[in-house]
């Protein structure tokens, strides 16, 4: 099929990093990998977070006017260079998407979208025009796919008559899952870290990767200060991968710890994250209020346990007991506890790791992603009787 994509908080060919352009880039890859051809139709940035009600009348009537404007482009082309489907990532109060539903409709094409929220506490108020956006567009979809299961509900009772909500399982590309083989070899990486580094071989390494925002990030952050201040009786060392603009704020929430415990190594992408997944021992990272947490598929898909905050995203990356350890979200003594259970039995968190870095190939590749996918575009199809009947 091809497909219109729009990303109305990030463009997926924004020259800024984030988790957002990731995810945006992964589900283009995932589409193309089975054959559907995707084009990215407007890079214009819908977002208002500050609650700057006045701008965001002008985000939409300027959103309203791409959107027109894109239609009657589209409607111009010839037939068999149409888009057969509209596909919009990431719909929420502070980005809703003024443009695709406005397509879909001109067009007579399915409407799917993939990562919504709608949080009725702003039904009013600073957020209430994104918010009346976004559950127009839900209104519109044919199809809805969730990345975090605590979405589902409310996006659910949204949805017109017929329209169909899919749960799309958080996932790396293959060429992120290396097979066991592949993984950079344990022992000359970790030399190799601990002779950069001043870190201790013999010693158990703690690995987070994770910006250094104020907020959620730096609450996290200082969750596991607190955790790991309870455990300055047993031998570790702690590799944080990350900066921002909190990274001062981070660095003064450690250092109670003493330097000879925590390593800032700053950003880390590429090779350079792939050693330190291949050389550190456990994955730790409490995950206040996290949307879906890749870092720690990463992390699980590298062979590392992880012990993390329960949130439902999560839990769907992290099998509890089995490749890793959940515990209450924003609970210092209990995450605490589940790094000390790790700790002191070694064979056992090698042996999550194993079994992370299993469940990750089978159920976080591009295969299943696309198989996810493709169902809920064919279910999009089926619900516009009218429009194309090419299924995916």
């Amino acid at each position: 099929m091809r497909i219109a994509f729009y990303a109305p908080l990030k463009a997926p060919d924004s020259p800024v990093p984030s988790g957002d352009r990731r995810i945006a880039r992964l589900l283009i890859r995932a589409l193309e990998s089975c054959g559907h051809d995707v084009a990215l139709l407007s890079r214009f940035r819908a977002f208002e977070g500050g609650g700057d009600a006045a701008r965001a009348k002008r985000l939409r009537a300027a959103g309203l006017r791409l959107g027109a404007r894109a239609a009657r482009r589209l409607r111009a082309r010839p037939a068999g260079e149409r888009p057969e489907a509209m596909f919009t990532y990431h719909v929420y109060d502070k980005a809703p998407d003024w443009i695709g539903p406005q397509v879909a409709a001109a067009l007579d094409i399915p409407y799917l979208v993939c990562e919504a929220t709608l949080n009725r506490a702003r039904a009013k108020g600073a957020l209430e025009i994104g918010y009346h956006g976004t559950r127009e567009a839900l209104a519109a979809a044919d199809a809805v796919l969730e990345l975090n299961p605590a979405d589902r509900p409310e996006v659910a009772a949204a949805l017109k008559p017929g329209a169909t909500i899919w749960q799309l399982a958080p996932f790396l590309d293959d060429s992120e899952m290396p097979a066991a083989a592949a993984v950079p070899p344990r022992g000359p990486v970790r030399a190799k870290l601990a002779a950069a580094h001043g870190l201790a071989a013999e010693l158990p390494w703690l690995l987070s990767v994770a910006m250094m925002r104020p907020g959620d990030k730096l609450k996290s952050y200082r969750i596991m200060a607190e955790a790991l201040s309870r455990l300055t009786d047993r031998p570790w060392q702690l590799l944080v991968a990350g900066d921002g603009p909190a990274r001062a704020e981070v660095e003064a929430t450690f250092r109670p710890l003493g330097r000879d415990r925590v390593r800032f190594l700053g950003l880390r992408e590429g090779d350079e994250l792939a050693e330190l997944y291949a050389a550190c021992d456990i994955f730790a990272w409490p995950a206040v209020n996290e949307a879906l947490g890749m870092a720690i598929l990463e992390a699980q898909a590298a062979g590392l346990p992880a012990v993390a905050g329960a949130r439902a995203a999560i839990a769907t990356i992290i099998e509890d007991g089995v490749t890793g350890m959940l515990t209450p979200e924003g609970d210092g003594a209990a995450f605490g506890a589940a790094l000390a259970l790790l700790f002191d039995a070694p064979d056992r968190a090698a042996e999550m790791g194993r079994a992370a870095r299993a469940k990750a190939r089978r159920q976080h590749g591009i295969a299943a992603a696309s198989k996810t996918l493709n169902a809920a575009l064919s279910a999009a199809v089926r619900h516009r009787p009218d429009s194309i009947r090419e299924t995916a």
